[in-house]
């Protein structure tokens, strides 16, 4: 994958992973593309680890990319980085 497939694929997670968290991620548009490549780089170490044995850092495919995001956002609510509001 290039880096602008990386890029999107970063978008187009993070909006996504944003959407099925519950509750509202006050972010813009840099913020969740960041969120979606870090994610992806979570959710193929996450697989790597869990498929493989071994501790790789890749990135991952689609929905990788979207559980990655979700664990990072959790993680994120955790520590208070965030600003949700359960509405």
């Amino acid at each position: 994958m290039g880096i602008i497939g990386f890029i999107i694929l970063g978008i187009i997670a993070g909006y996504l992973g944003r959407l099925l968290m519950p509750g509202r991620q006050k972010m813009g548009f840099l913020a969740t593309a960041v969120l979606g490549m870090v994610g992806s780089v979570v959710g193929g170490t996450i697989a790597s680890l869990v498929f493989e044995g071994n501790l790789d850092l890749s990135a991952a495919g689609f929905l990788g990319s979207i559980v990655g995001v979700i664990i990072v956002l959790i993680i994120l609510q955790a520590t208070g980085n965030t600003s949700s509001s359960r509405r």
